[in-house]
């Protein structure tokens, strides 16, 4: 059975997270888009997991417990666990070496990466690195291997981040066997946002639980990846921190990584960490799908400063009225239909289809943009 997940996203409890990250807008908010499988996030929160237990799951999703910490070097992990009791287990053990473990959704753990892989696996959940490209709280950022952070504890999976795609990847000799995961880190439940990156999966079973979702990604049954272009990303390109001002690798290293205009710092790119990691042999990988939020496409297409206007939200509604999820607008619902339905949307999701699309960028924390040709 092909399902289609994200499993990580944030609470009402996290840092710079919507009030409105609660269990039912999140749920809605799956249904809208077209995700089958949702992790909690933040779920070593003891009043998130409280409201989680006592939220009534539709019969046609699963819901898997899952958290992200932050570990030493300010490494990031993401964590996924077979059950509320797993999550329960995990913790009580991390309470010791984390002040805010019942604070905050994304709690700091004073733990190194393999501590933290060696207590997460004793107990029966999954851990690998969060958006391992990020130059800040990540793991290439802190680190120039797996083994340098996890130690003798082998990662379940790397989560590339809205930065990478899997090619940024596939040419990390200690990646080879690593399957990878796309999540859309949402931290409001708007379709936009939930579900903007995503992975298909493949069950062995046709009533799959927790259990079997986690199973396959152990397995590595990685159907497809989907998420951003990597330019639209803030962190792909080298730039400036302050002014977005990009530069080359050469030139970074130059201005001793300060930007000459206005002396703000040089964050080095996605981009060009992950070629400086790449050793030349490359990794085969399931198919990597770019992919564009539909809200934005509908905002590109009427040409308004928000994807969040009224007309927007209403063309947006209709669209769903008639061809059901986001995702399978995006990628299934044929060209023609979406033109009868409306000649300029659907001329727009064929341009998307097609790559016909100018990319600018991102950098320094910037995100990128782009046009539809």
């Amino acid at each position: 059975m092909l399902l289609t997940i994200d499993l990580h996203i944030h609470s009402c409890f996290s840092m710079a997270s919507s009030p409105r990250m609660l269990p039912d807008p999140m749920l809605n908010g799956c249904r809208l888009k077209g995700i089958s499988v949702i992790g909690t996030g933040d779920i070593l929160h003891p009043v998130w997991r409280e409201m989680w237990e006592k939220t009534t799951v539709p019969d046609d999703m699963i819901v898997v417990p899952t958290t992200e910490v932050e570990g030493a070097d300010r490494v990031h992990h993401l964590i996924l666990f077979p059950d509320f009791g797993v999550a329960q287990d995990i913790a009580d053990e991390l309470s010791q070496f984390s002040k805010n473990i019942s604070k905050n959704g994304r709690p700091q753990v004073r733990l190194p990466g393999e501590a933290i892989a060696q207590r997460v696996h004793e107990l029966g959940g999954m851990i690998g690195p969060a958006h391992a490209f990020t130059p800040w709280t990540s793991l290439y950022a802190a680190h120039n291997s797996v083994s340098s952070c996890y130690g003798n504890e082998p990662i379940d999976f790397l989560e590339l981040g809205l930065s990478a795609d899997s090619g940024y990847g596939n040419r990390i000799a200690d990646l080879a066997s690593v399957p990878f995961l796309t999540n859309s880190d949402a931290h409001s439940p708007e379709p936009a946002k939930l579900g903007r990156e995503f992975t298909r999966i493949e069950t062995r079973t046709g009533s799959p639980g927790t259990s079997d979702i986690l199973d396959a990604i152990r397995e590595g049954r990685i159907v497809m990846n989907a998420g951003f272009f990597p330019e639209e990303g803030k962190y792909n390109r080298t730039a400036c921190t302050r002014c977005f001002t990009p530069y080359s690798l050469a030139e970074a290293e130059n201005f001793k990584w300060k930007c000459p205009a206005d002396k703000g710092r040089i964050k080095k790119g996605v981009r060009e960490r992950a070629e400086e990691l790449s050793s030349g042999t490359t990794t085969v990988r399931p198919p990597y799908l770019h992919i564009i939020p539909l809200a934005e496409i509908i905002q590109r297409t009427l040409g308004t400063c928000s994807a969040t206007t009224k007309r927007c939200s209403e063309l947006y509604q209709q669209c769903l009225a008639r061809f059901g999820n986001e995702i399978s607008i995006l990628t299934e619902t044929p060209p023609d239909d979406l033109r009868e339905f409306h000649q300029e949307l659907g001329d727009a999701i064929a341009a998307f289809r097609e790559g016909r699309i100018i990319l600018h960028p991102g950098g320094g924390g910037k995100y990128g943009s782009f046009e539809l040709g």
